[in-house]
Order: C-alpha cells, then sequence, then structure tokens
C-alpha cells in the first residue's frame, strides 16, 4: 500500500484496502489472545515464589482473556460463504401509516449509528422520502468487514409501540416496517441473469432538493421479471454507474431468494411478505406502556429501547448468530 502508484487506480486500491480490513479482523484478536496467554503465562512463574504479588494482575489477565475469548467465539459464528460482504440493506414501512414511514426513518438511523460505531461506511443508494414525515424506501450500501454476516441478523418485520407524535388525541400506535438484508455481489460471484429477463426504465433522481436532484434521468430502476424483485439507484450522477449498484443489490437479491429457498423459509422472506404487519415481526420495540426491546427468535431482549435506537445492536446480532450456529449443529 506504501508502494508508489499504489492509489493510481483507486477502485483496485479500495478493494485491497478491504481485503486488508478483513484480514486484520481475524489476526488481531489471535495475536491479541496469544499476548495475554503469554502475559499469564509470565505471571503464574512469578507466583510460583509469590502468589499475592501478582494475583490481582493474574486476575485482570483472566478478564481479559474471558473477553477475548467471546470476541473469537464471535468470530467463529461470521463462517458463512458470504458474511465477509458489504452489505445492502433496505427498509420499507409497512402497516401503520404515516407513523409506519416514521418508524422506517428511525431504523435508518438506528443501522447509521450502529455502523458508525464499527467504523462501517454508509452510502445512501435509494431514498425516497414520504410526503408527510419519514420515507417510502431506503437502499444502503454498509461496507466493511463482514457487514453482510452481522447485518443478515436483522432481516425481517419490526415492530414498533408508541404514543403517536402524529395523533392529536396522543393514543397509542403499532407501527412495522420491513428490513431486507442482502450481500453485495460484484463480478466475483456468477448469478444467472438473462438481459431478457430484464426491465429497465430510467428517470430522474428525487430527493430533499437542490444539487441532489439530477436535471437528467440518471436514475435506475431494473425490474427482474421472473420473480418480480425491483431495484433502484439513484446515489451516482452516472447512470452506468447506477445501473452497475442496481446489478449489485440485484445478485445479492437473487442470491438471498435461493438461498431462502434451500432453508424452506421462501414464505416468510418474499411470498408471503407483502405483510408487513402484526405476526410477521421478528422484534418489537416497545416505548409505552412500559419500554422494552424484545427479539422474539432468541428471547434476547433490554430495557435500553432508546440505546438500541441509537445503535447499540450487537447484543440481538450476538444472539441470533448463537441460535443460528446451534440449529446447524
Amino acid at each position: 500500500m506504501s508502494q508508489p502508484g499504489f492509489w493510481d487506480e483507486p477502485e483496485r486500491a479500495q478493494k485491497v484496502v478491504q481485503e486488508k480490513k478483513l484480514c486484520m479482523q481475524v489476526i488481531e484478536p489471535i495475536d491479541a489472545m496469544r499476548r495475554w496467554i503469554d502475559d499469564a503465562a509470565v505471571l503464574i512463574e512469578l507466583g510460583e515464589e509469590d502468589f499475592l504479588a501478582v494475583a490481582k494482575d493474574l486476575d485482570e489477565v483472566e478478564q481479559k482473556l474471558a473477553q477475548q475469548s467471546e470476541v473469537l467465539e464471535f468470530q467463529l459464528m461470521l463462517g458463512g460463504e458470504h458474511d465477509s460482504r458489504n452489505s445492502m440493506v433496505t427498509i420499507q414501512p409497512g402497516a401503520g401509516g404515516v407513523d409506519a414511514n416514521d418508524w422506517a426513518e428511525m431504523l435508518l438511523r438506528m443501522y447509521v449509528k450502529w455502523a458508525q460505531s464499527h467504523d462501517y461506511q454508509i452510502d445512501e443508494m435509494d431514498y425516497q422520502k414520504a410526503e408527510e414525515a419519514g420515507i417510502k424506501n431506503v437502499t444502503i450500501r454498509v461496507t466493511g468487514p463482514f457487514a453482510y454476516g452481522r447485518l443478515k441478523a436483522e432481516q425481517g418485520v419490526h415492530r414498533l409501540v408508541r404514543i403517536s407524535p402524529f395523533d392529536g388525541q396522543a393514543r397509542r400506535q403499532t407501527s412495522f416496517a420491513s428490513v431486507e438484508v442482502v450481500p453485495e455481489f460484484d463480478d466475483d460471484v456468477k448469478v444467472d441473469i438473462r438481459k431478457e429477463d430484464l426491465k429497465v426504465d430510467t428517470y430522474r433522481a428525487s430527493g430533499a432538493g437542490g444539487q441532489h436532484v439530477n436535471k437528467t434521468e440518471s436514475a435506475i430502476r431494473i425490474t427482474h421479471l421472473p420473480t418480480g424483485l425491483v431495484v433502484t439507484c439513484q446515489n451516482e450522477r452516472s447512470q452506468h454507474k447506477n445501473r452497475e449498484w442496481a446489478m449489485r443489490s440485484l445478485r445479492g437479491k437473487l442470491y438471498q431468494l435461493e438461498l431462502a429457498k434451500r432453508e424452506a423459509e421462501l414464505a416468510k422472506f418474499y411470498g408471503d411478505r407483502g405483510s408487513i404487519s402484526w405476526g410477521n415481526q421478528i422484534r418489537s420495540y416497545v416505548l409505552q406502556p412500559y419500554q422494552m426491546c424484545k427479539d422474539l427468535r432468541t428471547e434476547c431482549e433490554t430495557s435500553d429501547v432508546h440505546g438500541v435506537l441509537d445503535g447499540d445492536l450487537d447484543d440481538f446480532i450476538g444472539a441470533y448468530l448463537k441460535l443460528r450456529r446451534q440449529e446447524k449443529k
């Protein structure tokens, strides 16, 4: 990376940087564990002469070893075929009207906060604002080591219960939004997509106004006719670039569709998922009449709902990965 000319090809250089980050995420916890084991061995040797003198240090090392063991165990759970890849996350409101649109935007903020806390990069690929409040649809790209492996735990319907800020009578409202998570695929993964199966539409990008809105039809919408899957991208000013990103998203969706078929979960994720409403949720976020966030798959829960909405998702993600690992044994 320090060699002259390394950054002359930015896309290639960026791939190398990402590969290095991926390797370091695997190597660093192992190196840290080795260092703490070496420290423990030295302290045990010294303790043979005077145990009381090293007892406090040994206790500290024991705690560090336990922490590193948890880190390594978590890393082992990220062993899926495409877990190491970047991720595309699409959020769509369901039942609940304006409150659902607002809830979808709250979820977007939650994932952005979570990604920032893990030093992941966020790119907004498509954003459709709702008329009164919140969003109608959004797709973001999360770039970083094992982004998909972690975020796949979030796929499904999310339910919010709160006093509606849009209700003049301050009544309690239940809202739903779906989160779809797919790995980002480029040309290194072959997914069978025939040109004749694609319907490609171009349109002007929409947004809050100003320079975000293009004056040319650079935004892309691709419909995969056999499955009905639709992907859009309006992030780039170049129609060619938007098409490239849309195709990456489509590859990921088709992979997820095939994966769902293999796992006999097609109805859950695609076939009957048109109902983003009661009975289909994976997690509930209750702000009124009490405060509780509970994952219905793993029974993981916390009363710190605001902390979760600020991006504190790791306990839920870890519980889901542990459950999936147990199911495969």
